[in-house]
């Protein structure tokens, strides 16, 4: 378990909450003449970040002890490759086009490789401040560098 004091332990309630499918159905946007807000995610988190990427690179390869993140495909699409850490075998792979939501929970590998120049914001439960960040993480290569 992470050891650093801005992370906080899981908690059933909160495991209860996660969605059970890697891609997260969006709620309807709230339009009017002015124009439309598009509901995200509307729990409490420590971060967001954007981050934007190359064709044909990879992110990721590593998983979060506690650490949680819904990822919004702004621009792009993102090949997300995913697993129960612990588990050995081909990951599942899914292919996040622009405008829709993902979900990663703790002690997932994961990895993404980017299929055109990508943007993308993450929303994730624990802070980013780097010596936070480095305490939940552990890399993996689930998926080799291209």
């Amino acid at each position: 378990m992470p050891n650093h004091p801005s992370i906080k332990p899981l908690t059933a309630a909160e495991i209860a909450t996660f969605p059970k499918r890697v891609v997260v159905p969006l709620e309807a946007p709230f339009t009017d003449a002015r124009g439309a807000i598009q509901p995200l995610v509307d729990l409490t988190m420590e971060s967001v970040v954007m981050i934007s990427s190359n064709k044909g690179t990879v992110r990721a390869n590593h998983f979060h002890h506690t650490d949680w993140h819904y990822c919004y495909v702004v621009k792009g699409r993102i090949e997300y490759h995913h697993r129960r850490h612990g588990e050995s075998g081909a990951p599942e792979v899914v292919v996040v086009e622009e405008g829709e939501l993902f979900f990663t929970p703790p002690l997932v590998d994961h990895a993404m490789v980017f299929l055109e120049d990508t943007v993308f914001l993450t929303l994730s439960r624990n802070s980013r401040v780097q010596e936070a960040y480095e305490a939940d993480v552990e890399r993996i290569e689930l998926v080799k560098p291209r």
